[in-house]
């Protein structure tokens, strides 16, 4: 059994080199979990040569591939994780990704009972609508969206 011995530079430059190799994880698809919020877009650059992108439930996310310059676009659809296949020209898996859709850091979910109610903050809270949240509540929160938008459209009329 041999023995491989490193000096100070050589430990310093595996674990260099082992750093640049993980720092392009989060800016690349592979086989590495993509965080993404709710309702929010991210993107992401694909892996070389890739053609093709299929997504497991397109319920939880929705993917699209921008062709010109190698990225595409994730959208989180509903809470969950789901994968997503790269596949070449020939239909070869590229790389596979998992996708994971989570709350945005400026929500705010309050539960009284059983029933939930959403809120934005940036930097005061206000109601908004999210998966899960209770129906009454929801239609109220639309109804109220509506009614602005028409105050807004007839001029305050």
């Amino acid at each position: 059994m041999s023995k491989v011995k490193f000096g100070i530079s050589q430990s310093a430059l595996i674990v260099a080199a082992m750093f640049v190799a993980c720092s392009g994880l989060g800016a690349q698809a592979g086989s590495e979990t993509v965080m993404v919020a709710l309702d929010r877009a991210r993107i992401i650059r694909v892996p070389d040569g890739t053609q093709t992108l299929i997504i497991g439930n397109p319920l939880i996310a929705d993917v699209t591939l921008l062709k010109n310059n190698h990225s595409m676009v994730i959208t989180g659809r509903s809470f969950g994780s789901t994968n997503m296949i790269a596949l070449d020209s020939a239909g070869n898996p590229v790389a596979e990704s998992m996708i994971k859709v989570t709350a945005g850091d400026q929500s705010l979910i309050v539960m009284r009972g059983g029933a939930q109610q959403s809120y934005s903050c940036n930097p005061r809270c206000a109601p908004t609508v999210t998966l899960g949240d209770e129906a009454k509540y929801m239609n109220e929160s639309i109804g109220a969206v509506r009614a602005r938008n028409g105050a807004s459209a007839s001029g305050g009329r």
